[in-house]
């Protein structure tokens, strides 16, 4: 295998494997490089839901999506879909899934299935980065915080996605979540530090109102955009991501008016997060 940094501080491309029938050596180097670089891609694979499955298997447990659609014949696997005739598009804002869960998502194995002929490019921002770049005083201000992270105004029945063409689409209205977390955590693989909180979930910090917690919210949700902290994917017939929620954020960019776009996820189980 050979491994090409897609920037200098988040991402990484690899080559020469096939992970449909990588060997145990092989998914060892490709999920420390995840949880190194916060998302790794791949090209030209031949990937069958079968071997999606199979493959997220390997990692551990499988998180069945909430809210997306599941394909008909394998329920493991989320349809990720936009619609021609549809103007907005699924995690399309900067966020990391399952952080309002109360052990979130290690992360996520998406496949691309069909691709508008340009846009619809996916970004990343690595979260160890940006704990890093942050001013002495600002870690010390976090450093023992924690964050009060929900999805239920995202998706509930009068939330942010029933309110647009995507909202007849996704299931799980009637659902309730809400979990606290550390503002800064260790990753359990790495020890590496992580900002932990994020634009689409992180609601509040603890023993703080919202409009309290949104300055310094806001303040670390800048600071871990900076340009040099971020990488991004022109998906390709082929392509396979596989990224880690705890050290990366990510972005899905609705730029294709007028043409379809399909990916294929599963979600890979985690465990419970600690400072």
């Amino acid at each position: 295998m050979e491994f090409t940094k897609m920037a200098p501080k988040c991402g990484v491309e690899v080559s020469g494997v096939s992970l449909a029938d990588c060997s145990d050596a092989e998914m060892q180097e490709i999920k420390t490089a995840i949880y190194e670089h916060g998302v790794a891609v791949f090209r030209d694979q031949e990937f069958s839901p079968e071997d999606h499955i199979k493959f997220g298997r390997r990692w551990g447990g499988i998180d069945v999506n909430n809210y997306f659609p599941l394909q008909d014949d394998y329920n493991e696997i989320a349809v990720v879909k936009k619609e021609a005739d549809q103007s907005t598009n699924i995690g399309g804002a900067w966020h990391t899934d399952h952080s309002y869960d109360q052990i979130p998502a290690m992360g996520s194995v998406l496949v691309a299935r069909d691709l508008p002929p340009q846009g619809g490019d996916t970004e990343w921002a690595h979260m160890g980065a940006a704990y890093d770049a942050l001013p002495d005083d600002l870690k010390a201000e976090i450093d023992n915080l924690e964050a009060f992270h929900t999805a239920d105004h995202v998706y509930k029945a009068d939330g942010l996605y029933a309110q647009t063409d995507m909202g007849k689409s996704l299931r799980g209205q009637d659902l309730k979540t809400g979990a606290v977390h550390p503002v800064v955590i260790r990753h359990p693989q790495t020890g590496r530090r992580l900002l932990y909180v994020n634009t689409a979930f992180t609601i509040n910090f603890v023993g703080q109102t919202r409009e309290e917690s949104l300055p310094l919210l806001q303040r670390l949700c800048d600071a871990a955009l900076t340009e040099d902290n971020q990488c991004r994917l022109q998906w390709k017939p082929g392509t396979v991501a596989i990224w880690d929620n705890r050290t990366s954020w990510h972005n899905a960019i609705n730029d294709y008016a007028g043409h379809r776009r399909e990916m294929h996820r599963i979600t890979l189980s985690g465990e419970a997060l600690a400072a």
